[in-house]
């Protein structure tokens, strides 16, 4: 029995294991990997998060999936679904989807294919109605990817958990319908 909860082309997603954290933590620690968060994590940093992640998961049956290249079952970072319930100035709480992945997978479609794979899992399995996607005006890469899963533009707001006197406060929030998603 596979340990996936469902799989793309290439990639498998899985919810988290402890044995997860140093892979996890490299990726955090990397600077060109969190360029557009406030800073890198800390291994303590990166451990909450993957506790975090198994709390959503349990309480919403979805998350940031731990995400394993199929054919080596390596495991590259995340991609997946998550409930914000920060202020965005739209509904609240909201489902966004997000990634994040080593830099040695970069510029392979990994990205590209796992979100498309999670937005079909959202809407045909979870039965969402909507997905968002956020990110720092500024990060052009992941706002790229947005609009090549088909996400539309939606609106800027200052992000309330990031220091006002950061270049990363103001973000842009894309959204897909279930009605506008086509697999």
């Amino acid at each position: 029995m596979s340990n996936y909860l469902f799989t793309s082309s290439r990639l498998g997603f899985r919810e988290w294991k402890n044995s997860d954290l140093d892979a996890m933590a490299e990726i955090c620690a990397d600077k060109d990997v969190m360029e557009f968060f406030p800073s890198t994590l800390s291994k303590d940093q990166t451990l909450e998060f993957i506790n975090t992640r198994q709390l959503k998961f349990a309480k919403n049956g979805f998350c940031y999936y731990a995400v394993e290249i199929l054919e080596t079952n390596e495991l590259i970072g995340f991609i997946g679904l998550s409930r914000q319930e920060y202020d965005a100035g739209f509904e609240n709480p909201f489902v966004d989807i997000g990634w994040r992945l080593k830099k040695s997978s970069w510029f392979k479609g990994y990205a590209t294919e796992g979100a498309n794979k999670c937005l079909e899992y959202g809407f045909r399995t979870l039965e969402l109605k909507i997905i968002y996607a956020i990110a720092p005006s500024l990060n052009i890469k992941s706002t790229h990817i947005m609009d090549k899963i088909g996400m539309k533009k939606y609106s800027k707001f200052m992000h309330p958990s990031i220091d006002d006197d950061s270049n990363l406060k103001e973000c842009i929030a894309y959204k897909i319908t279930s009605e506008e998603w086509k697999d």
